[in-house]
């Protein structure tokens, strides 16, 4: 399967739903696809590094490069943690012949649909319950009970875009949640 310049595959979901896993397990399985590291504010947590999990930016360089216009797309997720994508990755990966693969926050995703129509397939991964994603994020134990708290209340917000995405992966079985995944790769992926 060959890569088509300009093709996006869009992985979002509420925090801890699984995304990032899925992402994982699917880069390996599919050599058309190249990660897209999003920049960020927020500090590295865990094993975390710069340049491979994300180009992690003081607030400060973060705004100067959205008034630079350096960013495809951007939000502040939560108060003073900022999110976005560099047009610089995105062109690296192209210009490599392959598909931009994101793993990012629901808003930006549904921003980079809007900016790609077809050329971009968005993937919204839901797990079964609010009960389960809290049971998630407690078990990963990275983040403070404030911000587990934050990102359950941000989770329904979340969960309620999820008809506007292409197609929506429930990840309640992760074996079955990667193999429809990798069925619906498989499809936006082939030569037309």
């Amino acid at each position: 399967m060959s890569a088509k310049k300009g093709k996006l595959v869009i992985f979002a979901a509420p925090s801890g739903a699984g995304k990032s896993s899925l992402v994982n397990y699917l880069l390996p399985k599919f050599p058309a696809l190249s990660f897209s590291i999003s920049a960020t504010s927020r500090q590295a947590r865990g094993d975390e590094e710069h340049g491979k999990d994300y180009f992690f930016l003081s607030a400060e360089e973060f705004l100067t490069k959205v008034k630079n216009k350096d960013l495809l797309e951007w939000e502040e997720v939560y108060p003073g943690a900022f999110y976005g994508t560099l047009h610089s990755e995105v062109q690296r990966i192209w210009n490599e012949g392959k598909v931009v693969v994101f793993d990012i926050d629901v808003v930006g995703a549904i921003n980079l649909k809007k900016q790609f129509g077809d050329d971009a397939l968005a993937l919204f991964v839901q797990a079964p319950s609010i009960t389960a994603l809290e049971k998630r994020l407690r078990s990963r134990g990275t983040d403070t009970e404030e911000k587990i708290a934050q990102r359950i209340a941000k989770a329904s917000e979340e969960i309620a875009r999820a008809p506007e995405f292409d197609k929506v992966v429930v990840n309640n079985d992760f074996e079955i949640a990667k193999s429809e995944a990798s069925k619906i790769l498989k499809e936006f992926l082939q030569d037309e």
